[in-house]
């Protein structure tokens, strides 16, 4: 993905948290089964997304420079997620279960981003203090993204492959 400014690899990630809280919250005021599966899809797609360039790129490139238990943390917790995302990529508003499961969805999601947010020793911060040159980094982690959204507008995505669940 072409830009005239440089990507920074933690803005980009953080920016993709801060849309599905947006989307979240959407969610949680919305009324109509419709807007629901609607805000579903798009928080399925974006967290399919976000976790796969994670995992492809950003966790590898910081894995041998900060502790190696926090991105083994993270790659668990992408797992729980993408076990309600492949869930509800295929749910529908008026199946049992369906707001909880978006909720609990929501609170791992909320609980994965402050461990990665995490003042001074979450995986940003510690990324931040290595030699990983962040834009360069960042410029790898939109290509990914841009391609996997242009897949995504064609047909949808398949499920989210879980790294350390057996399925």
């Amino acid at each position: 993905m072409a830009s005239d400014q440089p990507i920074d690899a933690i803005e980009l990630l953080k920016a993709d948290h801060r849309k599905v809280d947006d989307l979240f919250e959407q969610f949680d005021k919305a009324r109509r089964s419709d807007t629901k599966a609607r805000l579903v899809e798009q928080i399925c797609m974006a967290l399919k997304i976000h976790t796969q360039i994670e995992e492809e790129i950003f966790y590898p490139a910081i894995r041998p420079k900060i502790d190696d238990a926090l991105v083994d943390e993270g790659i668990v917790e992408h797992d729980g997620a993408k076990m309600w995302i492949n869930d509800l990529s295929n749910a529908k508003p008026t199946d049992p279960f369906y707001d909880a499961k978006v909720k609990v969805l929501s609170e791992d999601i909320k609980h994965h981003v402050q461990e990665e947010e995490r003042w001074l020793r979450g995986i940003f911060a510690q990324s931040r203090r290595t030699d990983i040159d962040m834009e360069v980094l960042g410029e790898k982690l939109a290509s990914r993204k841009a391609e996997l959204e242009a897949k995504a507008e064609k047909s949808k995505l398949p499920r989210a492959k879980m790294a350390t669940v057996s399925s």
